[in-house]
């Protein structure tokens, strides 16, 4: 588990492409056989990614958490964008198709990724922040889930939000977390922009092909900058920053939020005329 400090406005400012990079790019997230994972001090929350082949892996504690387990005080989300495959939560079997999501409550002991095909495996990417209650553990398939349609063709930004966790739908003690479709012809999400003081986010690009980019803006309205990212990387972005992003072409992407509050709509907008 790699671990990263917070970054004031004052050092973003100053930071060069490489140092970007290095506070808020997460370039190598499915590796075979692995769990990669970024443990940021922006709200605590640990972004990761498990690839598992023809063993199943398992997520642990480390010694970064300084935990008995690895929910020992936190809760998780999950979404697999890879192949089908299985998590087992303290014994109990799930099965998840691509696309398909879980939320593990604070107080699971065991957790256990698996690929159904090694040919073909799973991708669980995950959003891991403290908890200060339980909540029930659930699967969740994204038929299942709220979705709004956002956007149009003439504007580049037609698009799907589909909510995986959130208040009413999935109980969480403090994450929210869902995913964004870009339609075809579209490729701006996040614009017009905003930032959410009370609030962190990490986004996960993914569906792009390899000759493909994303362009990530981020930064204070005022003084924005760009990540160049690619397929299956993600950004993390501290709450005085926008997010938004155009694309070489339509791609997906997985938000995860932690902070003060979970109502999606507590953002603060920012006017195209104030950004620079």
């Amino acid at each position: 588990m790699e671990v990263r400090y917070a970054s004031s406005p004052e050092e973003v400012r100053s930071m060069d492409t490489k140092g970007l990079r290095k506070a808020f790019l997460i370039e190598e997230l499915f590796v075979p056989g692995e769990v990669r994972s970024v443990y940021s001090h922006i709200d605590r929350i640990i972004a990761g990614g498990a690839m598992p082949v023809s063993e199943p892996i398992r997520l642990d504690a480390g010694d970064e958490l300084r935990a008995e387990y690895f929910l020992q005080r936190r809760e998780l989300g999950l979404i697999n964008i890879g192949g089908a495959g299985k998590i087992a939560v303290d014994g109990k079997e799930y099965a998840l198709r691509t696309r398909d999501g879980m939320y593990i409550s604070r107080g699971s002991r065991d957790i256990a990724l698996s690929s159904d095909d090694p040919k073909n495996p799973a991708k669980f990417y995950f959003n891991c922040a403290p908890a200060h209650r339980e909540c029930k553990t659930v699967k969740i398939r994204p038929e299942d889930c709220q979705s709004v349609e956002l956007g149009t063709l003439e504007e580049s930004n037609h698009r799907v939000i589909t909510k995986y966790i959130l208040p009413g739908q999935v109980e969480s003690c403090q994450l929210v977390m869902g995913m964004t479709q870009l339609k075809p012809g579209s490729v701006w999400n996040t614009m017009p922009c905003h930032t959410h003081a009370r609030r962190m986010e990490v986004y996960l690009y993914f569906n792009l092909p390899a000759d493909a980019l994303v362009m990530h803006y981020m930064g204070k309205p005022e003084e924005t900058r760009h990540l160049v990212v690619r397929n299956e990387q993600a950004v993390i972005s501290p709450s005085f920053s926008i997010h938004a992003a155009s694309g070489t072409r339509c791609y997906t992407f997985i938000w995860g939020m932690v902070g003060e509050n979970q109502d999606f709509g507590d953002m603060d907008g920012v006017a195209m005329s104030d950004l620079y």
